[in-house]
């Protein structure tokens, strides 16, 4: 597990403010919002990113019978707060073995959710056709909301995006059969807010999806 912030879009190094720069900078990218560094999952790590958060933090609620929350992940840094987030949820896969779903909200450009997605980044784009039928919808926050197929990602995963909240939405899910989870109409919360029940909520072991490519 990573120890230091690093970049959302490409996972590389990142220089911290300093002299001549009041922001976060990737070599390769420019100016970033740092992805913080990933921690085991408990229900005090996903209150510390819930707490800071500027966007959504979404989650199945409550979770599908037998899944568990498997890690969260934070782009922003103390001063900005969390401007991207992503929960990892993994259980039984609709058609046997082991699915596992990938939560992302974000505000544009932060790239978060296209770097799990496996695609160029840092918005679905074109990847994303809006003008046709969406191929998902979720419940997020009480409102239907309409996710459309990502095109162009690889072939391990099911990849859907939307707008929700005025932010980006994606579902990242593996395997690529477990994307069928999308079609059950998932009622989504945003953690930030829920109430005491969270602190009911069943955790297990760390997701390796939440830590990016290697």
């Amino acid at each position: 597990m990573r120890g230091e912030p690093s970049c959302p879009k490409c996972g590389g190094r990142v220089r911290a403010p300093g002299l001549f720069s009041d922001s976060w900078q990737c070599a390769d990218h420019g100016t970033v919002h740092p992805l913080q560094p990933v921690i085991p999952p408990s229900v005090e790590a996903l209150s510390v990113v819930v707490h800071r958060a500027q966007v959504p933090v979404w989650m199945p609620w409550p979770l599908p019978v037998g899944w568990l929350f498997t890690g969260v992940a934070s782009a922003g840094d103390d001063r900005s707060g969390g401007r991207a987030t992503a929960v990892a949820c993994s259980g039984p896969g609709p058609l046997g073995g082991i699915g596992e779903l990938l939560l992302v909200a974000e505000e544009l450009g932060v790239g978060l959710g296209a770097r799990y997605a496996g695609i160029d980044g840092p918005d679905p784009g074109s990847a994303i056709n809006v003008s046709a039928p969406p191929h998902a919808k979720v419940v997020a926050a009480g409102r239907p909301t309409a996710l459309w197929h990502v095109n162009g990602t690889p072939d391990d995963r099911a990849v859907f995006a939307g707008e929700a909240r005025g932010l980006w939405l994606w579902a990242i899910v593996w395997p690529e059969q477990s994307g069928l989870l999308m079609y059950d109409e998932l009622v989504l919360t945003d953690l930030r807010d829920a109430g005491a029940e969270v602190e009911l909520l069943p955790c297990g072991a760390l997701s390796p999806r939440i830590l990016g490519p290697s």
